[in-house]
């Protein structure tokens, strides 16, 4: 086991900042029976039934393919004001050092994307540096749905309760590096980007294949019990049926093209591939990843 494995002819490693727990509640349609009903699944690598607490990982994946190094959400950052998620607030993690251990230079890095805005995928896209937000990354482009750059700048719908502050610090110092797209949008032979509205109104998928197939889908599902209750939404879904159906579509093409599922916040393995079982989903293999 290790944190950097081969998908094809694409390197995936996966690049930890930190872990924490949520509460089950969380997910208000998921009932305390369903949770009992799939301990063998989840406990303990991603649930605890003595505290009714959800195991988090905050992550960023790193895909090296057609010559470029591409990073998928950047995960939480340090020094940040969060009135909003006092928890992810004024942290001070290893992240840069964990990008070291990987032997990855933020300089070589050639585009980040993030898979929405919220403040636990885009907090690595700046750093602070003598009291000024720099790009962690100089060279990239940092790739942004246009829809969500709509939505949570500083005039949109989005941009209330905090948001305003994280597009301040870890949007805007990008702005020169920053591009905007809707709809699908090729990266290069084996990434394409998808639309997968719901959770946010631009969320995005980052779809892998060089010869094993991959599907990146950010928030889309938090907890495994999603894949066996695809119609049960957290509550950070924008618009929590729009997420249903966006998770039910993926995972289905998912399972059809056995391609695995790596969300940006499992902890254990990090991602699996799926088959479908009626209106359910099931695991069927974990990614050959440490567990953690």
């Amino acid at each position: 086991m290790m944190n950097r494995i081969p998908l094809g002819n694409a390197l995936l490693t996966r690049v930890l900042e930190l872990q924490f727990e949520f509460p089950a509640a969380l997910f208000p349609q998921t009932p305390q029976e369903a949770w009992q009903e799939n301990a063998e699944e989840l406990t303990p690598t991603f649930y605890d039934p003595g505290t009714e607490q959800c195991r988090v990982a905050m992550q960023s994946w790193v895909v090296e393919v057609d010559g470029l190094t591409v990073v998928i959400d950047t995960g939480v950052g340090n020094d940040r004001e969060r009135p909003h998620l006092p928890g992810l607030g004024n942290l001070s993690t290893d992240f840069l050092g964990a990008l070291q251990r990987a032997d990855i230079d933020p300089a070589d890095v050639d585009i980040v994307v993030n898979t929405h805005l919220h403040t636990d995928h885009v907090g690595w896209n700046t750093r602070l540096v003598d009291g000024s937000w720099v790009p962690t990354f100089p060279n990239a482009r940092y790739l942004i749905a246009e829809a969500d750059y709509r939505y949570f700048s500083p005039d949109g719908a989005g941009s209330g309760d905090g948001f305003d502050i994280v597009f301040a610090d870890s949007v805007l110092p990008v702005g020169e590096q920053i591009e905007t797209f809707a709809g699908d949008h090729q990266l290069s032979d084996s990434l394409w980007l998808r639309p997968a509205p719901g959770h946010t109104p631009g969320s995005t998928v980052v779809w892998l294949d060089a010869g094993t197939p991959a599907v990146f889908v950010g928030d889309l599902t938090h907890c495994p019990i999603q894949i066996a209750r695809p119609g049960d939404p957290c509550v950070f879904d924008v618009d929590a049926d729009e997420a249903t159906a966006t998770r039910k579509r993926i995972f289905t093409e998912a399972s059809r093209r056995r391609a695995a599922v790596i969300p940006a916040h499992y902890p254990g393995r990090g991602g699996a591939t799926i088959v479908a079982r009626g209106d359910r989903f099931e695991v069927d293999d974990w990614l050959d990843l440490e567990s953690i």
